[in-house]
């Protein structure tokens, strides 16, 4: 974590808690209790555990007075901190009827009442700041975690119902697919100290990298739509052996969302958005395509007669654009298309989707986790993930930047993540 924080950490706090309120404003008890797969949690859950992390890794160690809300709930929101104790089974967290939405809106206002006295005191310890800093980071994603499960749940249903009703949507054809290069070359990596970072974005060090060039844009569903009309997901010679056998398995013939023509209510293709279903025309064409793993970025790419991007070229290319995008202070709650970049420099680096990369996650040159259980924050997860870049139309736009790591298994489509890509340039003699 590094200096200096927030000019007023009380504000950030406020203004990130009531974020994730917003989230389940207008949304049923119901809603907010079911968990529709292992890998995604209740939205009661997540609000139950961004006030745990507070609690546990500030109030208990700031106040030595401090009384729990429920003891129990030390257990039944922790996540994966095996440093703080025992945890309730993740895929059993849509079994806690008896932790109603109520008493975890209840705790929250417990959690919130204790942690503004503690910030408006007049001594505030540096390292409780930083653990206060570092909790807003994590609700921050956790509201992005929030809309993607619930969304997986909805999806669920086959009324498809929607979040938030539909943004008129308007016809915007997509930007020709162009590239700009790059010369390579030396470039420093990681976060450069200026503001808050997480643990895995340093130690900054040196790469070399060779010429390449990126697409001026992320892939298209229109371009994801050829793909699929051209047998992209019937053609083993495009796949990775894993990805083929994951894809044969579990069905994948599109994106997840999509459904064929004639599986649903009208002829053409649809997809699910937080919106609801809609069909997979006009606007939504020239969109950036989304909810793909990284095994159907590869095989696109391959297709594509180009590759995924590296995070180290990904890095040094978007290090040069101002972070603008489509974030979730908008409100769009889908991805939009891309807008001519008014520099040259290639559109959407950061917001509408998360971006695969072809690197595998994995601790920088000097990395060291910090003792004790915050140490667990990103640290033991650095094994059979991928990097993700760039943040999402649900990623709040003060929680990215250009060093920013996300990371996921090959496999996962549930998440909002799409396709930028690349492609290698010959070396020019001198």
């Amino acid at each position: 974590m590094n200096a200096p924080l927030p000019a007023s950490l009380l504000t950030h706090y406020l203004a990130t808690r009531a974020a994730s309120a917003a989230i389940v404003d207008g949304l049923s008890a119901e809603d907010c209790a079911l968990q529709s797969m292992p890998d995604a949690s209740p939205l009661k859950w997540h609000l139950a555990h961004t006030s745990w992390f507070f609690e546990t890794f500030v109030l208990e160690r700031a106040l030595p007075d401090y009384r729990h809300f429920d003891p129990l709930f030390r257990v039944l929101f922790n996540s994966y901190y095996v440093a703080v104790g025992e945890r309730h089974p993740r895929p059993e967290r849509g079994l806690l009827s008896r932790q109603p939405l109520a008493q975890v809106l209840r705790y929250r206002a417990h959690v919130d009442e204790r942690m503004q006295a503690l910030l408006t005191g007049s001594t505030v310890p540096d390292a409780c700041r930083e653990l206060v800093t570092l909790g807003i980071h994590h609700e921050q994603q956790h509201q992005e975690l929030m809309l993607t499960d619930f969304k997986h749940l909805l999806s669920r249903n086959p009324a498809f119902p929607a979040f938030r009703p539909a943004h008129v949507a308007t016809s915007t054809p997509a930007q020709p697919l162009g590239w700009r290069p790059y010369s390579g070359g030396q470039h420093a990596m990681g976060n450069a100290g200026a503001g808050f970072a997480f643990d895995n974005e340093g130690p900054r060090h040196r790469v070399f990298l060779e010429p390449y060039e990126l697409a001026n844009r992320l892939v298209t569903n229109g371009e994801w739509l050829a793909f699929i009309e051209d047998g992209g997901y019937r053609r083993q010679e495009l796949w990775l052996s894993e990805g083929w056998d994951i894809a044969r398995r579990e069905g994948w013939q599109a994106p997840l969302y999509w459904l064929p023509p004639g599986s649903s209510r009208n002829g053409g293709w649809q997809h699910f958005t937080l919106q609801g279903l809609t069909p997979l025309a006009d606007a939504a064409l020239a969109a950036p395509v989304c909810h793909v793993s990284f095994y159907e970025a590869d095989a696109y790419a391959r297709w594509a007669d180009a590759r995924l991007p590296t995070e180290a070229e990904w890095e040094a290319a978007a290090s040069a654009c101002a972070i603008e995008g489509n974030f979730a202070e908008a409100g769009a709650l889908r991805p939009l298309p891309a807008q001519p970049a008014q520099d040259g420099r290639p559109a959407q680096f950061f917001g509408d989707v998360w971006e695969w990369t072809s690197s595998s996650y994995a601790p920088y040159p000097g990395f060291r986790a910090a003792p004790g259980a915050v140490g667990e924050y990103n640290g033991k997860f650095m094994v059979n993930q991928y990097v993700l870049r760039g943040g999402s139309f649900a990623t709040p736009r003060s929680h990215i930047r250009a060093s920013y790591r996300n990371f996921f298994p090959a496999p996962a489509r549930w998440q909002f993540i799409g396709v930028r890509l690349a492609r290698s340039l010959e070396l020019t003699a001198a």
